[in-house]
């Protein structure tokens, strides 16, 4: 499995042709990496990209022109490898192609290009959605990365907290338990306040699933050191945030073009909730940032 590196006199950042992931980043002054080492005890993933749906499918199964298709929950991107297409001194471009295999149970010619691109203590990542066939591609993509907490060698998960770029009145949108599919009901998380405090009991009902938020940014952070991670992530219209289970010490920011299905049978994919769609020939495009300090 192949690893390639960008870096600069701050950071380090290493990026697996499986999945394109992201598995590495460390600040060189302190060595410390922030991001999860995908300990298989708790979660032997780093940061996947969820292509091309984000969350459960009903039976794993969707409808599209009359027939069904099959997809394990976020889809294939993170299970292939891609192709390193472009490498500079700041800048990895990573690409997958649709493929007999992919035609099976996605039925869209798509080309996915994931750009990283590093400056300063800031690393991009960049997705373009390109539709190589005819008519409308339909399609959600997400991140998923994981980062340590606690980020330094002390201290507690509880000690944590994510502060939003603006106070929020947010309700979780609950998964049904056994499913990981939208149940349709909602739970109150914050009341116009901007900080979040990390409790494992935020997650006995799985992620956070969180729509209709103002905020462009959330960063995590401890008042026992001055280290932190933030994400940035305007125009997302979904956040996901998820830990594996109590006592995992990492936490997953994961902002979505994409949300898990509802509950009930398989439908069309048009109806799935949070779909994108280019035409042929059309590209979307989309990206978040990741600075460490």
């Amino acid at each position: 499995m192949e690893t390639t590196f960008l870096e600069n006199d701050l950071v380090r950042v290493g990026v697996k042709s499986h999945g394109a992931e992201l598995c590495s980043l460390v600040k060189k002054d302190s060595h410390r990496e922030y991001l999860w080492q995908a300990d298989p005890e708790f979660w032997n993933r780093h940061s996947p990209i969820l292509f091309p749906i984000v969350g459960r499918l009903p039976q794993n199964q969707f409808l599209h022109q009359g027939q069904t298709y099959s997809l394990p929950q976020h889809g294939f991107g993170r299970d292939n490898v891609f192709a390193l297409v472009g490498q500079t001194e700041n800048q990895l471009v990573y690409e997958l192609k649709a493929s007999e295999e992919t035609l099976k149970v996605y039925p869209f010619r798509f080309t996915l290009r994931v750009v990283y691109m590093l400056q300063d203590q800031t690393l991009e990542v960049k997705w373009q959605v390109r539709h190589a066939g005819e008519g409308e591609m339909l399609f959600s993509i997400g991140a998923h990365p994981a980062f340590h907490v606690p980020i330094t060698e002390n201290g507690a998960f509880e000690d944590y907290y994510l502060e939003f770029s603006q106070p929020e009145t947010l309700s979780r949108y609950l998964l049904e338990e056994g499913t990981g599919l939208l149940s349709g009901a909602t739970e109150p998380v914050l009341d116009n306040m901007a900080l979040l405090p990390l409790n494992y009991d935020h997650f006995e009902k799985d992620a956070l699933v969180f729509k209709n938020f103002k905020s462009e940014r959330v960063t995590l952070k401890c008042d026992q050191h001055p280290h932190f991670v933030q994400m940035d992530f305007a125009g997302f219209p979904f956040l996901g945030i998820w830990t594996k289970r109590r006592g995992a010490p990492f936490l997953c920011l994961e902002p979505w073009y994409g949300v898990a299905g509802s509950a009930g049978g398989p439908v069309e994919l048009s109806e799935k909730e949070g779909m994108q769609s280019v035409g042929s020939g059309e590209t979307f495009e989309a990206a978040y940032t990741i600075t460490i300090g």
